[in-house]
């Protein structure tokens, strides 16, 4: 018979294991072991140092911890339809991963007269001013994601004075108090050559990329946010969420 602990931290490998928990999901807090497991603390904690000590997980202060990247290559899988994912914003999903994240913005200005976007064959208009954001996102030294943002600075006044690195939906709803209806997301595929104008990941070689165009809309259908991302694909796997729907 192995420690409690072993069973315990050996149960909630096996579920990182098979998928059931992603990098960067939480796993199970002290608490919620001692309770899940009727155990002492001292052994939900050692539960969770066992984890951490074997590399399949990282202890975050103040936050929790959270299963790290072991996939083949590093690929990074994000969920489309997951609203707790866009919440917990890049920034952080990358930390929770494992990765060192940093922000290279390229442009950041104000457009007076506003923008429009067609995703889904929807076409979403955002009046003016309008923040526009272009940054390029590092997981440590590497290029993997080209965004460009343009937020509505008639719903959000001053979110120009930001740092980029935030979670924008939190500060949505948070800091301005939108209540969020929907976030609308299609997602396309293109081949970026070497050298072209769509290439600022510096690379050697043609790369597949996914294209992600989404709009996030609040519940009176004003557009918060829309914005149009090039991921790259040798880098990244899509998941897709999908919650059913009951009425009474």
């Amino acid at each position: 018979m192995k420690p409690k602990f072993q069973s315990i931290s050996s149960e909630i490998i096996e579920r990182i294991k098979s998928g059931e928990l992603q990098p960067g999901d939480k796993i199970p807090s002290e608490n919620d072991l001692i309770k899940n497991y009727k155990v002492s603390n001292t052994t939900a904690r050692k539960s969770l140092l066992e984890i951490e000590n074997q590399g399949w997980a990282r202890r975050i202060k103040g936050k929790g911890t959270f299963v790290l990247n072991r996939t083949v290559g590093h690929h990074l899988i994000r969920t489309l339809g997951s609203i707790n994912a866009t919440r917990r914003g890049f920034h952080e999903s990358l930390i929770a991963e494992g990765f060192e994240p940093h922000n290279v913005v390229l442009e950041k200005t104000v457009l007076d007269d506003g923008i429009s976007s067609e995703i889904g064959g929807k076409h979403f208009i955002m009046d003016g001013p309008v923040l526009k954001i272009h940054q390029l996102r590092y997981a440590d030294d590497e290029i993997i994601k080209d965004e460009i943002k343009y937020i509505s600075l008639a719903l959000c006044p001053k979110i120009n004075r930001m740092p980029t690195e935030i979670s924008y939906f939190k500060v949505y709803e948070n800091t301005y108090h939108l209540r969020i209806d929907e976030v609308k997301q299609t997602l396309s595929t293109e081949i970026v050559q070497p050298g072209s104008e769509l290439d600022n990941f510096d690379l050697s070689a043609a790369t597949p990329m996914f294209i992600l165009d989404s709009a996030v809309i609040c519940t009176d259908g004003e557009v918060v946010e829309i914005e149009r991302s090039f991921y790259r694909g040798d880098k990244y796997k899509f998941a897709i969420s999908a919650n059913p729907d009951y009425h009474d």
